[in-house]
């Protein structure tokens, strides 16, 4: 298990919000990692942990200096860990024409099979294996929920179908939920994983629902925005909700008007996942 580098560390609520860098095997470069340690971490006993997983374009930064949710975290105890959204460094590939929705920053949180992306972009490992490991060695972590945002949403909403002993909630923003059927998921699995749509499958939030059924019982929050730019062109979190419907899955599925894509929409309900989150910690 590599170690960590503390890059900074700023007081926040009584706890410290922290950015570490290791050297990731999964992902075969070096990573940076946001952390916040709220003021209960100093009693020395282990705390929940919240994992959040960003979305296209976005570091570990985006959420931990936007959403707000600092203060929440730290009146609740909740240790919030955020880590990159794609492998990152010299000879880490990147989309050739410089896209924003493949290659850095926009790694899908899958395991790439495919040239020239295998090498480095195994972020499914990472974030369900490895960084819970490395952070588990290092933090007193007690139970863990996961959330995220749009892409980040995907991936938030996969690692707990597919992990469904390592969580004890899961809640998402505007989720991509259909990636095999939408323009940014199938651009990005067409590249990272080939043609076959099968290989798809695994990484899509409805079709893992669609083959648990009644069988998923973790508690599930969704918060779509309605004047989000991207709700109807990439699909965004309704197709789950029909899943949930015909399976009869219970999930909170909330629609905002006026709301769009953007991190205001996070800070204005994060305070509402968190204390989800909070309930089915204990």
């Amino acid at each position: 298990m590599s170690q960590l580098t503390e890059l900074s560390a700023v007081k926040c609520f009584g706890g410290w919000q922290k950015r570490f860098s290791h050297a990731s095997q999964a992902l075969n470069c070096t990573m940076q990692f946001s952390v916040y340690l709220p003021p209960q971490t100093k009693q020395g006993q282990a705390l929940p942990v919240l994992y959040w997983l960003s979305g296209l374009t976005c570091s570990d930064e985006n959420f931990s200096s936007k959403a707000g949710a600092q203060r929440v975290a730290a009146e609740l105890g909740i240790i919030l860990i955020i880590p990159d959204t794609s492998p990152r460094g010299d000879g880490v590939p990147d989309a050739p024409d410089g896209a924003y929705d493949l290659g850095l920053g926009a790694g899908f949180y899958v395991n790439a099979t495919q040239a020239p992306w295998a090498e480095h972009y195994r972020m499914y490992d990472y974030i369900a294996d490895e960084l819970p490991q490395l952070c588990e060695a290092n933090f007193k972590l007690g139970k863990a929920a996961i959330a995220g945002h749009s892409m980040g949403g995907h991936g938030a909403l996969i690692m707990a179908l597919r992990n469904p002993t390592c969580y004890s909630s899961v809640s998402a923003f505007a989720p991509i939920v259909n990636p095999s059927e939408c323009p940014w998921g199938q651009k990005a699995l067409t590249a990272y994983l080939g043609d076959n749509r099968n290989q798809w499958q695994q990484y899509d939030a409805c079709a893992l629902l669609n083959d648990l059924g009644q069988n998923w019982t973790m508690p599930m929050l969704i918060d779509q925005g309605l004047a989000d730019n991207f709700l109807d062109s990439q699909e965004l979190s309704r197709p789950l909700q029909a899943v949930c419907e015909q399976h009869g899955v219970p999930a909170e599925f909330r629609y905002h008007a006026d709301y769009d894509h953007s991190y205001y929409f996070i800070a204005t309900f994060i305070e509402d996942h968190l204390r989800f989150h909070a309930a089915h910690l204990q």
